[in-house]
């Protein structure tokens, strides 16, 4: 229940809840743009530094490496300060690692500043931590509110792929990240002043979710650690496949020919997509649970991964992207349902962080595969394939918790006690 001398605005789904949903959202938007910025540069900034294709996907690498390891250390600093806190720390280290980022004179300097300060210090304040905080603010809509929290990312995706194309053309790339960098500390440091109170107390209990899944010291009949160690496998491997995409699209489309702002529009569309598809994700979570989300999320975008491998003109480039925006948003957003649905509560948001923190180094690693690949067979046919591969890694996993969860529940084939 509510702490009793929480305000009454600030109870659990509340108009104040909503409210911080769509600043929370705000945040991500502005926040978690990075990952997108450096793609769209890649190929300016290769062609500068004179850097074959693995290495120009490098600062992608070191930016989400940074940005999942980061955001449980940004985690802990708003589960001890609250959120507001590390909000503003990141808005001020992210807009210095643009700056820097701009005034790089190499791809090692550039590397740096996008994995420790735009990484590390800067985009992990604005994604675990607030994912995390948003299941703390929603119990009747937890599902739809995280998927909600989690577009903040994918806007990002739509909205800064053709603004940063276009001031890349018009000005350079050095002077567009250092404009961003500006931008990025004002507004975020703003939104951050928003987000002042703590998030509620309310009964551990009260996140059973709509479908009868119970929070156990045993989720999936397994021990905690080996349990999060499968999640964290799982979402490795789907962002690896996810990353292929999202991190080189810009990049195939330049080498088919078409120019990087037909890729950039492909990304944004691609991202926009996205958003739908977490938003209606959310909505089918909170009727059959996170986990058959992972599941459903996964095969569609298997589908998705496919569909590239046949089609290489530009309208039907176009088509396959918007689909795999379509499929694939819902993916991330159900890990963080599905720890707060298998695992105790007193340990949620320490779990999420850690599961999110795997997510992130899945895109990480799959931004270099994919550049790597790239470079040893000279095609993205290959990396398409390995995406593949990575992708049926997670639906063996989430098929396979799934199997337990049915086993486990009463007149299934394994009772829990004997798990």
């Amino acid at each position: 229940m509510p702490s009793s001398n929480a305000p009454a605005q600030h109870l659990p789904d509340s108009r104040y809840a909503y409210m911080r949903l769509l600043v929370t959202m705000l945040l991500l938007t502005v926040g978690s743009g990075g990952m997108y910025v450096v793609a769209v540069v890649l190929p300016s900034v290769q062609a500068e530094f004179g850097i074959d294709r693995a290495q120009a996907s490098m600062p992608y690498t070191a930016l989400l490496v940074g940005f999942g390891v980061g955001g449980i250390w940004m985690g802990r600093l708003a589960d001890r300060f609250g959120v507001m806190w590390p909000l503003l720390l990141g808005a001020l280290c992210l807009g210095v690692g643009y700056v820097f980022s701009g005034l790089s004179g190499g791809i090692w300097g550039f590397t740096l500043a996008q994995g420790l300060l735009v990484g590390f210090l800067g985009s992990s304040a604005a994604f675990g931590p607030l994912m995390a905080d948003t299941t703390q603010w929603f119990v009747r809509r937890r599902g739809i509110a995280v998927a909600l929290c989690a577009s903040g990312n994918y806007i990002a995706g739509a909205v800064w792929p053709p603004i940063i194309q276009h001031f890349v053309e018009v000005a350079g790339w050095r002077q567009t990240l250092i404009g961003l960098g500006v931008f990025t500390t004002l507004a975020m440091g703003a939104l951050a002043l928003m987000l002042r109170a703590r998030p509620p107390a309310h009964d551990a209990h009260g996140m059973v979710a709509a479908h009868g899944q119970v929070p156990s010291d045993r989720p999936f009949g397994l021990s905690p650690g080996k349990a999060q160690g499968l999640l964290c496998v799982a979402g490795v491997a789907c962002c690896v496949a996810m990353s292929m995409p999202q991190v080189h699209i810009v990049a195939y489309c330049t080498d088919l020919g078409f120019g990087a702002a037909r890729g950039a529009q492909m990304l944004s569309l691609m991202l926009a997509c996205g958003v739908v598809s977490r938003l209606v994700s959310g909505v089918i979570c909170d009727r059959i649970g996170g986990l058959r989300t992972l599941l459903l999320g996964a095969v569609l975008q298997c589908v998705a991964l496919i569909l590239f491998l046949p089609f290489d003109g530009m309208v039907p480039l176009f088509v396959v992207s918007a689909m795999f925006g379509l499929f694939q948003g819902g993916i991330v957003p159900s890990y963080a349902v599905i720890v707060r649905e298998h695992f105790p509560p007193a340990e949620a948001g320490a779990r999420i962080g850690t599961v999110l923190m795997a997510t992130l180094l899945g895109m990480a690693l799959g931004g270099w595969m994919s550049g790597k690949v790239f470079d040893l067979t000279g095609s993205y046919h290959a990396a398409f394939l390995n995406g593949i591969a990575w992708n049926l890694v997670t639906m063996g996993i989430a098929f396979g918790l799934l199997l337990r969860v049915k086993r486990l529940r009463p007149g299934g084939a394994v009772a829990q006690a004997a798990a």
